[in-house]
């Protein structure tokens, strides 16, 4: 049986093609008796409306884009929630794409993007370098905004978390409470937020001195990745051995705090350990996880709305960047008082 279609709709309702398309695009123009009577149509006849038609002729679609470096990570997790509150109630739709840390695939799908013309596109990008098609995109029409990273560009607005505060904030609390073997783990650098935590941290102990920091790169924000780092930090001298951990995300830091229990060390006695997002899975470890929160959702619901403010007015939008403050939250992992370490 063939699909109905809007004539089928307007001559069962008994009302013009004109009131039929009304109805579908602005259902407070069409007085409510009428427009009941097509909606009653509309079920009956079972159509569904070619949106694909609808989209063609306005240039552009109802489905929003978000583009993040790890689907698995629960700090994008609740950051797409936020963001699909907001989408959901324009009455778009959000669309997840991975780019898994990887420039190469982010590039994929910011071209099909382009070519699906979507309404928008939220992203945390891979690099902090150029980006050529970030600007193809907006050069085209469609609005960006950065989403955990600013933009340092006039033509996009960006929501972001002032991380080099945050790398202060975890590292004057580690220096607190009488650390001064500390190391730093994260990875790659090319990922701006893990530069600028590192960058925050070695502000906060160059101020403070009387303490060392040893860096170790990961290749990615994993768990599997804090746990490799772990174990090439416990291998060393005991004497040389960090007394505390400043992990870049908490994923990194729940793989350190599992690979440190596994090992028979204490926490945080024998190692603290202090992460960076405050994860629902923070509060919840065997050990609950000192870090660095991040207002998540609201990261999203605020990228979210200035994407929309900006597809609404188009060239009469101003741009803005928005940083949230981080704020520490203190738990068992780091909260032991010690003394001062030689």
């Amino acid at each position: 049986m063939a699909a109905a279609n809007i004539k089928e709709v307007a001559r069962h309702a008994g009302v013009s093609l004109g009131t039929v398309s009304n109805v579908l695009n602005r259902p407070d123009t069409v007085a409510p008796a009428t427009r009941q009577r097509v909606l009653d149509a509309i079920t009956e006849l079972g159509y569904v409306r070619n949106d694909s038609a609808r989209q063609l002729r306005a240039g552009h679609s109802r489905t929003v884009a978000i583009v993040v470096l790890d689907v698995a990570n629960p700090f994008f997790t609740d950051v797409v929630r936020g963001a699909e509150q907001v989408v959901e109630e324009a009455g778009a739709m959000l669309v997840v794409c991975n780019s898994g840390e990887d420039s190469a695939r982010e590039r994929r799908h910011l071209e099909l993007l382009e070519e699906q013309r979507v309404r928008g596109v939220l992203i945390t990008p891979v690099g902090h370098g150029p980006q050529p098609n970030l600007d193809k995109l907006i050069d085209r029409g469609i609005p960006v905004v950065l989403v955990d990273r600013g933009s340092g560009r006039a033509s996009r607005c960006s929501v972001a978390v002032d991380d080099v505060l945050g790398g202060r904030l975890a590292m004057d609390h580690l220096l607190d409470q009488g650390h001064r073997r500390i190391a730093y783990l994260g990875g790659p650098f090319s990922i701006a937020q893990v530069a600028e935590r590192h960058a925050g941290a070695a502000v906060a102990l160059e101020e403070r001195g009387g303490a060392e920091l040893r860096v170790a790169t990961t290749t990615s924000l994993t768990v599997a990745a804090g746990r490799r780092a772990a174990e090439d930090l416990l291998a060393l001298p005991a004497r040389q051995r960090p007394t505390a951990v400043f992990c870049a995300n908490d994923l990194i830091a729940l793989g350190v705090l599992q690979e440190v229990t596994e090992r028979g060390l204490r926490v945080p006695a024998d190692v603290a350990i202090v992460g960076y997002d405050d994860i629902e899975f923070a509060g919840a470890a065997a050990v609950p996880l000192s870090s660095v929160r991040q207002p998540r959702e609201q990261l999203g619901r605020t990228a979210a709305q200035l994407l929309l403010e900006e597809a609404r007015s188009g060239e009469t939008h101003r741009h803005r960047h928005v940083v949230f403050q981080p704020e520490l939250v203190v738990r068992r992992s780091s909260e032991q008082p010690r003394r001062t370490r030689r």
